[in-house]
């Protein structure tokens, strides 16, 4: 299984930052999205859906028990409809975080894009 490595674009406090371009979604069950060394409370998933006229599934996996406690709640799954933006998150890090600190994330289809916002801890 392929994984894509996503990155944060940090959110300065007391400023602003150019709407991030983001990284096209790869698909489910073939691809995986990552984001490493994950800050789940701190994160926000900008997700784009580019179709014409199909939503897409975003799903945040549920993570490894140890240390995510809450893992047996389950993925979270988002319905983004067609030419729209949502934004998904924060997470929390009993439910979500892998083992190797990361946030595993996948997608129903390869059309949109997807971001990664780090909200800073203090202003």
């Amino acid at each position: 299984m392929a994984t894509t490595q996503l990155t944060y674009t940090n959110l300065p406090p007391n400023s602003g930052v150019v709407n991030p371009t983001g990284t096209t979604l790869v698909a489910a069950p073939t691809n995986d999205m990552q984001l490493a060394n994950a800050f789940p409370e701190l994160t926000v998933l900008r997700v784009t859906n580019t179709d014409d006229d199909t939503a897409l599934t975003i799903t945040v996996k549920a993570g490894d028990n140890p240390p995510a406690v809450a893992a047996g709640q389950g993925d979270l799954a988002v319905s983004v409809a067609f030419g729209t933006t949502h934004y998904i998150g924060p997470f929390e890090s009993g439910r979500f975080v892998q083992s190797d600190g990361s946030l595993m994330i996948t997608s129903s289809t390869t059309t949109g894009t997807i971001a990664a916002l780090r909200v800073p801890r203090n202003t």
